[in-house]
């Protein structure tokens, strides 16, 4: 992120949690909530282990969400920025809330080839260590305005 910043001009980085379960869901373009990110079927929006043949696949070969999104559900774990655990609770609601301040666990979201429709699920959400390397694990950039 940093140096495709650099390169850019442009600040990239890991989405927040929050921020990615907004962009799964459609943002507000959605209509109604689905399971899936973009259709309560996951076959026409996920790649999981009965569908994908054992392998990930290109980006595109599903419909996308809402917001013209491919692939938040299924074919590779995205990378989070936030660690993994609950959610911190300031008493009031939240715009984008955040993950604990410490800890090991960086969360990952939106399911894999190689697992259940359930795991792909929007509302779905794991963990893995931040040095974790894999077939399984991708990842989607953020972009915030330059200051």
């Amino acid at each position: 992120c940093a140096w495709l910043s650099q390169r850019t001009g442009t600040n990239y980085r890991l989405p927040t949690e929050a921020e990615w379960e907004y962009a799964a869901r459609g943002g507000r373009r959605t209509e109604a909530q689905t399971k899936y990110a973009g259709s309560a079927e996951p076959g026409s929006v996920a790649w999981y282990d009965d569908n994908s043949g054992g392998k990930t696949h290109p980006v595109g070969g599903k419909r996308p969400n809402a917001l013209g999104l491919y692939d938040m559900s299924g074919n590779v774990w995205e990378w989070c920025a936030d660690l993994y655990g609950d959610y911190v609770d300031t008493g009031a609601p939240q715009l984008n809330p955040r993950g604990p301040e410490e800890g090991v666990l960086r969360v990952i979201r939106g399911g894999g080839w190689n697992g259940n429709a359930r795991f792909c699920r929007v509302s779905h959400r794991d963990d893995d260590a931040p040095d974790g390397r894999s077939l399984l694990l991708g990842f989607r950039l953020a972009a915030s305005p330059s200051r």
